[in-house]
Parts: C-alpha cells; sequence; structure tokens
C-alpha cells in the first residue's frame, strides 16, 4: 500500500515539475522566435526542406502617406510598412499620385533595419504673394525664422524696410504678414544693404551717399517694432561689427568645440564650413584641402545610409558630412561654379528637417537629399538672384519675382510643397 502511494506521489511531483518546466521552454523558444523573426528571419519554403531564411527588414515610409513601393520595378507594397528582404541591393521607388516620385538604391543586410524615410513634394505646387506692393534684396535672419527686405516702389510714407516673421500665423493671408519698421521719411532706406545681429533682434541697415559712392551712413533697427528714430551707428560701425562677428565666432567655437577631439581634428583640418544644419548634425562645407578623410566611427554604424560616400575629398568642391553616421558626400564640384556674382545668395542650403538640401542650378530650384540622391525640380519659372528661403516647417518656399514680366517690381511669393 505505502509502494502505490509513493508512486502516486513521485508521478504528482514529476507532473507538478514539467508544467513549469514546460512553460519556461515554450517562453524561452517562444521568445528566441520573436527575436529571430524581428531581425528578420523567416522560414523559407521553396525547397523540399523547411529552412531558416536571413532576411533584412526595409520599412518603407513616406510623406505622406499611402503610396506605391515598387521593388526592382515590382509594386510590392504602400507606405507605411515593413517587407522582409534577401540581403541584396534593391532599386526601391515611391509614387503616389500628384508628386513627384522618389528613388534611391538601398542596401539591405541581414538583421538591419533599413529605413526609406521618403519625403514627396507636390508637383504642381500653388504660389501666394506675401508683397504686392514690390520688394528686393531680402536678407533671411541666423534663425531662419524672419525675412528683412527693401520696398521702393511706393510713396516715402510706404517706401523703407519691412520684416516678416514666417512663424507668425496671419489672420487672413500672407499679404498682412509683413511689418514695416521703417520709412523713408528720415533717409532712403528703401535703398540700403541690410544684415542682421547675431541674436536676430536688430538690423543694420547701410545707406550709401548717391554723390559720393565712398560715403554711407548705418543705421541700427529693431526688427520687431516701427523704428521713428533711428540710431545712426556710422561712427561706432567697426566696434559694432567686431562685437557681433565675435558673437558668431563663439557660437562657432563652441559648436566645434563641444565635440569629441577625432570629430574635432576632422572638421578644424579640412573644413571652411557653409552651414551647419538646423539639428546640428550635419554640415554642409567647402573641402580646404584635398585630403582623404579618416574613419570617426569604427567600425562603421549598423543600418546607416547605404548611398556610396566620398571620403577622398578634393579642395574646393562641396561636400555634406553626417556627423552621426560619420558618412561623407559629394554635392558639387566647386562652389566657384555656383556663384555668379559676389552679391548672390549661395546657391545651397539646408532645409528645415536637416535632411534636404534646397539647391539652385541654370534657373530652377530644386531640392535634394542631404547624401546628393532625389534631385528634384521644386520650380523651373523665373526669379531673382538666387534668392530662395525655406519657411521654417518645410511647407513651402520663398522667393522674390516678377513672374517673368519685366515691366512689374519683383514681388516675394511663396511656393507650396504640400
Amino acid at each position: 500500500m505505502s509502494k502505490a502511494i509513493l508512486n502516486l506521489y513521485n508521478k504528482s511531483v514529476k507532473k507538478q515539475l514539467f508544467i513549469p518546466l514546460a512553460i519556461l521552454l515554450f517562453l524561452i523558444i517562444g521568445t528566441a522566435g520573436v527575436v529571430l523573426y524581428g531581425k528578420g528571419y523567416r522560414i523559407g519554403t521553396q525547397t523540399t526542406q523547411p529552412r531558416i531564411l536571413e532576411t533584412g527588414l526595409l520599412v518603407a515610409t513616406s510623406q505622406p502617406d499611402g503610396a506605391q513601393v515598387f521593388i526592382n520595378t515590382h509594386l510590392t507594397t504602400a507606405t507605411n510598412n515593413t517587407i522582409n528582404l534577401s540581403p541584396n541591393v534593391y532599386d526601391i521607388k515611391i509614387l503616389k499620385e500628384g508628386y513627384f516620385p522618389w528613388a534611391k538604391k538601398i542596401k539591405i543586410k541581414k538583421e538591419v533595419v533599413s529605413v526609406t524615410g521618403a519625403l514627396l513634394f507636390a508637383n504642381a505646387p500653388k504660389l501666394e504673394s506675401i508683397t504686392e506692393i514690390g520688394g528686393s534684396s531680402p536678407v533671411i535672419d541666423p534663425s531662419k525664422t524672419k525675412l528683412a527686405f527693401n520696398v521702393a516702389s511706393q510713396s516715402a510714407r510706404r517706401n523703407g524696410i519691412y520684416a516678416l516673421d514666417m512663424t507668425s500665423r496671419p489672420i487672413l493671408t500672407l499679404r498682412s504678414a509683413s511689418n514695416q519698421i521703417v520709412d523713408d521719411t528720415l533717409d532712403v532706406f528703401s535703398e540700403a544693404k541690410l544684415s542682421w545681429s547675431p541674436d536676430g533682434q536688430e538690423i543694420l541697415a547701410t545707406i550709401v551717399s548717391n554723390q559720393n559712392p565712398n560715403l554711407s551712413t548705418t543705421y541700427l533697427l529693431k526688427s520687431n517694432s516701427f523704428n521713428q528714430n533711428p540710431q545712426n551707428v556710422t561712427a561706432t560701425l567697426d566696434t559694432l561689427m567686431a562685437n557681433w562677428e565675435n558673437e558668431r565666432q563663439v557660437t562657432e567655437h563652441s559648436q566645434i568645440e563641444g565635440l569629441n577631439k577625432k570629430l574635432k581634428n576632422l572638421i578644424t583640418k579640412n573644413f571652411d564650413i557653409i552651414e551647419w544644419s538646423p539639428d546640428k548634425t550635419k554640415i554642409l562645407y567647402i573641402a580646404s584641402q584635398s585630403a582623404e578623410l579618416f574613419l570617426v566611427i569604427n567600425p562603421p554604424l549598423i543600418g546607416a545610409d547605404s548611398t556610396p560616400q566620398e571620403r577622398s575629398i578634393q579642395e574646393n568642391a562641396i561636400y555634406v558630412y553626417d556627423m552621426k553616421e560619420d558618412k561623407n558626400f559629394k554635392i558639387s564640384d566647386s562652389m566657384e561654379s555656383q556663384v555668379q556674382d559676389s552679391e548672390s545668395q549661395i546657391p545651397l542650403t539646408w532645409f528645415p528637417d536637416s535632411k534636404h538640401l534646397i539647391y539652385m542650378d541654370n534657373g530652377k530650384i530644386g531640392i535634394m537629399e542631404y547624401d546628393g540622391t532625389n534631385k528634384t525640380t521644386i520650380y523651373a519659372g523665373p526669379f531673382t538672384d538666387n534668392y530662395v528661403f525655406p519657411w521654417p516647417d518645410g511647407s513651402k518656399l520663398v522667393v522674390l519675382t516678377n513672374l517673368g514680366n519685366p515691366d512689374i517690381t519683383p514681388n516675394l511669393y511663396t511656393i507650396g510643397l504640400k
């Protein structure tokens, strides 16, 4: 009797141990399966024997979403979606009606997630006027949120200098968004050359004498209100300019000093910086010398941009360096061929998302990705002297144009991108 009870007890203990062990084993196998699935592994059935396939993941995203995704010319899915692909280089094309196409070669690696991040631009952009009383020589402030420009086609009271805060939300139309900050009753401010202070709170207006081009008068203006009595700073201009330049250099120096030693050496030795990206992670620059850029991040980051980079830089060529991924991309052979005269705007500037560049080429305005791919002509109409500025939220561009009519004074217009 006691032996039978003992056998039953042993069976009960074994059963009690088996259940939690089976649950634990199930959890281990399930967790491993989820991890492998997340890394891109799939069970293949193309052969008679099932086998584990090593794949990578392509996350096909676009703005706006709902676009068609073609992989090697085959319509595969729609954005936003995740696709398993075997390791290889694929031609990815993203299409949406009413928008310019997006295309790129993307290298898929096993267990690595690659993201398209396609920003699609409308192929029929809408133009909206900002001014209707004319405008000239617009200058954007360091924060890229405000524009100052001259008006010289009206009466003395309406002529002068105007400022546009692009972050404001006008009640009616953009035509009501500009504010006059000084008129022509005291001096011909409509002919002044404008420059912003480093903090964007003040504007210098320099007026050259019509009788003697070697003589000029400079005023310091507040940018956010009307200047009833503009401050003449001609006598102290050199000191003021030196202070502003010192502020700019301190800002530039602090950005570089905050980097690690290897990255700092790479930048100071080889880069003439044109402009930092808005998020301060990328640098648009002219190569100060021909050199081979050493690796800052070694081994390279997994899942980084797979577009071929160029680490052999040529003096005076234009590049973008991505500090987060330690990647370097060539944009143009030379800045000299890009700028027609000293008064023109530099025909390259960052788009607000820090992932694209705005460029001007042969009288056309385009946007490209920071690695030089997906060059898209946004506007092929007339515009003046490379005066092209992005709206802070990336929804539109600002241009100065007379719309091809030489008999009218140019005005500021926006070009809608979405």
